[in-house]
């Protein structure tokens, strides 16, 4: 029992103080980049940090609202599931927050002159020298956490069954939470990831449009694909992480296939973030025609995954025997 208790408080200060750490990042995030002023005196507002940035500000907040919401289940059953795999989303998290720091503070130190330098720059490096320290405490109080823990076997409960369980206890979706549809949804949780990714996508799209006056459809579009293929491979990769939803066995056809897509996802994130210095090898000349980004940054993607589709065949050929 003590045991228990002990663990439970080591689970409960990684989350809290991970959770505090993602609030101080995306406070700080959205000032420097939704505010105009502060933006044009930030050192990583530009390209390929900005890319970083403009990812977490938005997948960070996602897995900090789906852990709060978690803690609601807290106590049904399953808790030895629940809190490794609550840690592996903090961790994810944290991960990503981590992530952003190493990208700003590379901004930084390569000497990036902010657009228009003044007073807003000093408090922008101040706020990354504090979450840069909580992020630090975070990353080692899970670091501790997971040196007290065994090897984890395979998962008994997720956090569908956990969702399920909230909904049966709200009288108007009681209906809706029985055990087909988290049969549906667990064979189906591709279609689910990519229907989450779109309608997240079309909504940053629309806000962006609207807040930068865009009226070009292709370049409505295509930052529209750069969005949902990065919350695709976000929603992929997370859920491997942390296991929100237990998928069946799949096929190997279509574990190549799914590998083969998110290669591409990130391939046009990374591309997009470094596509003047990837241009030069393409074309000459200043990157300025939406149509040419469009082609570097797809192109890039569909390659990575025509590629890895191909690697991925000739390296684990199918078994004979079956």
């Amino acid at each position: 029992m003590e045991h228990v208790t002990e663990d439970h408080r080591a689970v409960s200060a990684a989350v809290l103080v991970s959770l505090g750490t993602a609030g101080v990042f995306e406070a700080l995030t959205l000032l420097a980049t939704q505010d105009k002023t502060v933006r044009a005196a930030s050192p990583w507002g530009d390209d390929p940090y900005d890319v970083v940035v403009s990812l977490t500000q938005f997948t960070v907040p996602m897995l900090a609202l789906v852990i709060v919401l978690r803690m609601l289940a807290w106590r049904a059953p399953g808790g030895t599931d629940r809190a490794r795999q609550t840690v592996r989303a903090v961790a994810a998290m944290v991960t990503l927050v981590g992530l952003t720091v190493v990208s700003e503070w590379a901004a930084v130190i390569a000497g990036v002159p902010a657009p228009v330098p003044g007073a807003w720059t000093s408090v922008l490096i101040g706020g990354l020298v504090a979450h840069s320290i909580l992020t630090a405490v975070s990353a080692v109080l899970l670091v501790q956490w997971r040196r007290r823990q065994g090897p984890s076997g395979r998962w008994r409960y997720d956090w569908l069954d956990d969702a399920l369980f909230v909904c049966r206890r709200i009288p108007v979706l009681r209906r809706w939470a029985g055990p087909d549809t988290a049969v549906w949804v667990r064979r189906h949780a591709m279609a689910v990831f990519v229907t989450l990714s779109t309608l997240a996508a079309a909504a940053v799209t629309g806000a962006q449009a609207v807040g930068e006056d865009w009226t070009d459809p292709l370049l409505i579009a295509w930052f529209l694909i750069v969005a949902a293929t990065s919350d695709l491979a976000f929603c992929v990769i997370s859920n491997a992480v942390a296991g929100f939803i237990a998928r069946p066995p799949r096929t190997r056809p279509r574990r190549i296939a799914e590998v083969s897509v998110v290669a591409g996802c990130i391939a046009i994130s990374a591309a997009t973030a470094f596509r003047d210095a990837l241009w030069p090898v393409f074309g000459a000349g200043p990157l300025t025609s939406v149509p040419a980004v469009a082609s570097l940054t797809l192109g890039a993607g569909l390659a990575t995954s025509v590629v890895t589709a191909t690697l991925l065949r000739a390296c684990f050929p199918r078994d004979p025997s079956r």
